[in-house]
């Protein structure tokens, strides 16, 4: 990266390692109430990158002080033999929070899983009661861990997003729906562009804030960005040179304000509002403020 620019990089890791000294505190206090946060996530299968997320979520809930626990299942698993063992969590105290890694299998159903999963302990943020509450604004539910660690980085970075136009890209039910109602608690104005959308790089040039999730390497050229936007990438593609986002980082450098860096952008800030999440089961499971 470019000296010249590098004040212009919006620093994931620096904002998730603040909050996870938070949580650190957090921990410590709970402790000295006998409550240690439990945090269990089931990983079907051998999925590559699954496994790589898998860990590191491990290892971020173990450094915290978390009682980390980690099922790792056979590809050919009964879709019952799983729905089954999440109903178990779900009624031990000791688990706060649970979460099914996905993708799964294609004999299991996605949906079948995520409704399985006691809402109070959803961390991922993915049951349709945590979604109800996200568009309605009750602020008892769980936010997806993607779009909520995005808001934060955006606030940490000092950047007002009230009266803002914001353009996401992609929508999906993990990042680009959630991301909606997250932006327009903010007061920001909202358009979802998706693969069907007409002059996609016209109506991403009007952002003041553009989210880029659709999994496509380098699509964000320096066409699709008005100048001194704010540009958040979310995608994580493997080239050949290692990975990269949805945005042609470099090609777009010179035009924007500020901009997430992949990696070390949006990534870090999941698995840090995963261990924020868990601590809110925890408190919310026991009644405590």
């Amino acid at each position: 990266m470019d000296n010249k620019f590098s004040k212009k990089i919006i620093d994931g890791k620096l904002a998730a390692a603040q909050i996870k000294q938070e949580v650190i505190k957090q921990v410590k206090g709970l402790k000295k109430r006998g409550i240690t946060p439990g945090l269990t996530v089931i990983i079907v299968g051998e999925n590559q990158a699954s496994q790589v997320y898998v860990r590191n979520k491990e290892k971020d809930a173990s450094e915290v002080g978390f009682k980390s626990e980690v099922i790792k299942l056979d590809k050919d698993i009964s879709e019952q033999k799983l729905l089954q063992l999440i109903k178990k969590l779900n009624s031990d105290k000791t688990v706060h929070g649970l979460l099914v890694q996905l993708p799964l299998p294609r004999h299991i159903n996605e949906s079948k899983v995520i409704n399985t999963i006691s809402p109070e302990k959803d961390v991922d943020g993915f049951h349709p009661i945590n979604i109800g509450k996200l568009v309605t604004g009750d602020e008892t539910g769980f936010v997806s861990c993607t779009p909520g660690g995005i808001i934060w980085l955006l606030k940490s970075a000092g950047i007002d997003l009230e009266g803002k136009e914001a353009v996401i890209v992609g929508r999906s039910n993990i990042v680009g729906k959630p991301m909606i109602h997250l932006l327009l608690r903010e007061n920001a104005t909202v358009t979802v562009c998706h693969s069907r959308t007409v002059n996609l790089a016209e109506v991403c040039k009007r952002a003041d804030v553009l989210i880029a999730a659709v999994g496509k390497s380098r699509l964000i050229k320096k066409e699709f960005v008005k100048k001194g936007a704010v540009v958040v990438d979310v995608g994580i593609n493997r080239e050949e040179k290692g990975l990269c986002g949805d945005v042609d980082c470099e090609e777009v450098m010179p035009f924007v304000s500020r901009i997430t860096p992949v990696p070390g952008g949006v990534g870090p800030m999941t698995r840090a509002m995963l261990l924020l999440n868990t601590i809110k089961a925890v408190k919310l499971q026991n009644g405590l403020e």
